[in-house]
């Protein structure tokens, strides 16, 4: 079957509602609702949190990083590294973990590989993401983060569905981007529950038209994405006719500095928050 019929009817089967969801990602997904859910206490939560042990040691690892332990006072325990976090942020994380356990399916080596850098790809917009948030945009970074942990978690779903169709995702980019990654995409940000300002702001990164200066949150992602030093590699080569290499981008003037400026002022904290969030 060609690769294009596959990813219409991956996009077909996806747009039905119709996502294979293993009983391995049940515990990740039963988490990410638990913080989606308004009503949820945080004890309660907590107690669920210590039931996985790779989301326990990403929160106590980025309750450490720069971008969160202003105070350098170290955390060691799961209870105060939730504290220090908040809901938000461990609702990012929880939601991380389900990607993460997609891609922990693949067995194929070439599939592995991708996974392995759409993640890279993902920690550095999440960090990115967060920090022109916070100092470009002047908009919530915790939403930041998570808009930016979800943005390719489509591809995720993909990537673990390709083990079925060899090669699926050999040769040109463009055809998931053209075929797959929209529907896809949609499908599974709805089964996760996604916000709808989110939502909104993942469209706005599928468009690829940046507005200059940033003000929305599809304006953060979408440049977080372009300044990312991991490329995704299911659209490597592949960006829309709007998009904007980096270099162009850095010499842009915020306020009274220039992007390139800001992000070097604060290199260590994406840094560090980007190394926190490799798992």
């Amino acid at each position: 079957m060609e690769r294009i019929t596959i990813f219409k009817n991956l996009a077909a089967s996806a747009e039905r509602g119709e996502l294979v969801f293993p009983t391995s990602i049940d515990a990740a997904l039963k988490i990410q609702q638990a913080f989606a859910d308004p009503n949820s206490h945080l004890e309660s939560v907590g107690r669920l949190v210590l039931t996985e042990p790779l989301l326990t040691a990403r929160i106590v690892a980025i309750a450490n990083s720069a971008a969160y332990n202003r105070s350098g006072r170290e955390i060691t325990d799961v209870k105060a590294a939730i504290n220090r976090l908040g809901f938000r942020t461990l609702h990012a994380l929880a939601t991380a973990v389900v990607a993460r356990q997609f891609a922990s399916l693949i067995t194929d080596a070439d599939l592995q590989a991708k996974a392995q850098q759409l993640w890279e790809h993902t920690a550095y917009v999440a960090s990115l993401a967060r920090l022109i948030a916070a100092k470009v945009t002047f908009l919530d970074p915790e939403t930041a983060l998570f808009a930016a942990i979800v943005h390719e978690v489509g591809g995720f779903y993909a990537l673990a569905q390709a083990q079925n169709h060899p090669g699926l995702f050999d040769g040109e980019p463009g055809l998931w981007v053209e075929h797959g990654e929209r529907p896809v995409g949609r499908a599974v940000l709805r089964r996760l529950a996604v916000p709808a300002a989110v939502m909104d702001a993942v469209e706005i990164h599928w468009e690829g038209y940046l507005s200059l200066p940033p003000v929305s949150l599809g304006d953060t992602l979408l440049l977080a994405n372009n300044l990312a030093m991991v490329e995704s590699p299911l659209n490597q080569g592949a960006l829309g006719k709007d998009e904007l290499p980096a270099s162009p981008l850095i010499d842009h003037v915020i306020g009274d500095s220039t992007l390139g400026n800001l992000l070097e002022a604060s290199s260590a904290e994406v840094a560090s928050l980007t190394a926190a969030l490799r798992f």
